[in-house]
C-alpha cells in the first residue's frame, strides 16, 4: 500500500467518522421527539447523507485490515430504548413491506422504520467504536462489510419509506381541495 493509498483511506475514515457521527445525532434528535415537525426532513438528511458515505465504501476496493480477526471493542451498547423511542414516533407507520431481494425475486417481507434505524446505528456505531481506538482501517473494514452484508439496504429501504412518508404528507389532499386548487389555477 503506498503512502497515497494510506493517506486517502485516512481521509475516506474521517469522512465517514463524520457522517456516521451526525446519522447517529440526528436519530437519538428525533427518537427524542423534540421537533417533531422536522423529524421526516431530518431523517431523509441523515439517511442521505449516510447513503453517500456507504456508496463511496462500496464503490472503492475491498478495505483489509492488518489483523484477520476483529479487535474486541467491549459490549455492544443497548439499542433497544432508541428502537422503543423511535417506534413510538413512527406509530401508525412505523411497519412498511419491502421487497427482499430485488434481484432473486419479488418474495415480499415486513420491517419497521424504527429497525431499520436501529440497525443502521448500531453498525455505524461500531465501526466508530474502532474509530475512536484508533483503529480507521479496522473502522473501514467493519463499516464497508457492513455497509455490503447489512446497513447499505436498510438505509435505502428507511430512505424510500421516510421519501413514501414525506409524499403522502405533502401530496395527499381531499378531492374537494385539489378541485378548488385547480380552479384557482386555471383562473386567470
Amino acid at each position: 500500500m503506498t503512502d497515497n493509498d494510506t493517506d486517502d483511506l485516512a481521509s475516506l475514515a474521517r469522512s465517514v467518522h463524520d457522517e456516521a457521527r451526525s446519522y447517529l445525532t440526528t436519530v437519538t434528535e428525533v427518537a427524542a421527539g423534540s421537533a417533531p415537525e422536522a423529524t421526516l426532513p431530518l431523517l431523509l438528511l441523515a439517511l442521505s447523507d449516510v447513503i453517500a458515505a456507504g456508496a463511496r465504501l462500496g464503490a472503492i476496493n475491498d478495505v483489509v485490515p492488518a489483523l484477520r480477526f476483529e479487535p474486541d471493542v467491549g459490549p455492544d451498547p443497548d439499542v433497544e430504548p432508541l428502537r422503543a423511542n423511535l417506534a413510538n414516533v413512527f406509530e401508525g407507520v412505523d411497519e412498511y413491506v419491502e421487497v427482499v431481494d430485488p434481484v432473486v425475486g419479488p418474495e415480499v417481507a415486513q420491517a419497521t422504520l424504527s429497525g431499520d434505524l436501529v440497525a443502521i446505528a448500531g453498525a455505524l456505531a461500531q465501526g466508530l467504536r474502532h474509530y475512536e481506538a484508533g483503529r480507521p482501517i479496522e473502522a473501514l473494514w467493519w463499516w464497508q462489510f457492513s455497509y455490503l452484508s447489512d446497513w447499505g439496504e436498510r438505509a435505502s429501504s428507511a430512505l424510500r419509506t421516510v421519501q413514501t412518508i414525506l409524499a403522502h404528507l405533502r401530496l395527499d389532499v381531499d378531492d374537494d381541495v385539489a378541485a378548488e386548487a385547480e380552479y384557482d389555477a386555471l383562473q386567470p
